[in-house]
């Protein structure tokens, strides 16, 4: 960040991720701003989601409205556009819980006094995508309790001479990258997002409080970096959104292909 005490400026840093405890430090259950601000955003969830359906009317109001187009964007674009009515609404829980959570941690990220996403540090994006990872062997186990990993990691139709090759090939993208893939891919988007947010707003304090004791000309320089922190403001909102959507599909995709006949 900008700071005063040499007349430098410091851009973002890497420790901001792993901020002091607030509570209960030294203890398992110990809670940084970071897991207080997790807190925060599943809090959210529940209050919203209770308020907007304990009371549904046939007539919905506007708060209703909002919900329920939110349900059924899940319900409608991923789940049953994926897997088909009958499947679709059987994972519909798991699918519509995992797009919120996700979308909720991220928005963390551009909301004032929070300025982080609970995503942007790995154990919540490692979380979500071994649940992923879970509901693709929970499928594809539950439909194809004798075949499922034998027609993984033997593909019909292959000479058996290239089982030798294959299949390690096939375990290793089958087992294990598409839980690292997920996760990093999250993780590493909103990570990216939080630095270059604090490092266009901690410049645009420098320039405006600090640089211009030598030059008032320093302040143009924080006219710009504070537009560029506003226009990549509006663009993380949408990274937020198209990260939550992607997640969910790419969650759908691999119970989809669980649920394949082949298998």
């Amino acid at each position: 960040m900008a700071t005063s005490d040499d007349g430098g400026f410091h851009g973002p840093s890497i420790d901001e991720f792993f901020p002091d405890a607030i509570f209960f430090a030294g203890t398992p259950f110990e809670i940084n701003r970071i897991i207080l601000i997790r807190f925060i955003a599943m809090l959210a969830i529940v209050l919203i989601f209770w308020i907007g359906t304990r009371r549904m009317r046939m007539v919905p109001g506007r708060f209703q409205s909002v919900v329920e187009m939110g349900l059924d964007f899940t319900r409608v674009n991923i789940a049953e556009d994926l897997l088909g009515k009958k499947d679709g609404r059987r994972f519909l829980p798991l699918i519509t819980t995992v797009f919120f959570v996700v979308l909720f941690a991220n928005l963390t990220g551009i909301i004032p006094f929070m300025n982080i996403s609970s995503n942007a540090i790995i154990g919540m994006p490692l979380v979500l995508a071994v649940v992923a990872w879970l509901a693709f062997m929970y499928a594809g186990i539950k439909k194809h309790p004798g075949a499922f990993f034998k027609n993984a990691l033997f593909p019909p139709g292959v000479p058996k001479a290239l089982y030798i090759i294959v299949t390690p090939i096939e375990f290793v993208s089958t087992f294990v990258l598409r839980p690292i893939t997920l996760t990093l891919r999250l993780l590493m988007n909103m990570l990216v997002g939080h630095l270059l947010l604090v490092l266009f707003f901690s410049a645009t304090q420098f320039f405006f409080f600090t640089a211009t004791q030598t030059s008032i000309f320093y302040g143009l320089f924080g006219v710009g970096t504070l537009a560029f922190g506003f226009v990549f403001t509006l663009f993380e909102v949408l990274v937020a959104v198209l990260q939550a959507y992607v997640f969910a599909l790419l969650t759908t995709v691999y119970i989809q292909l669980a649920l394949a006949d082949e298998h």
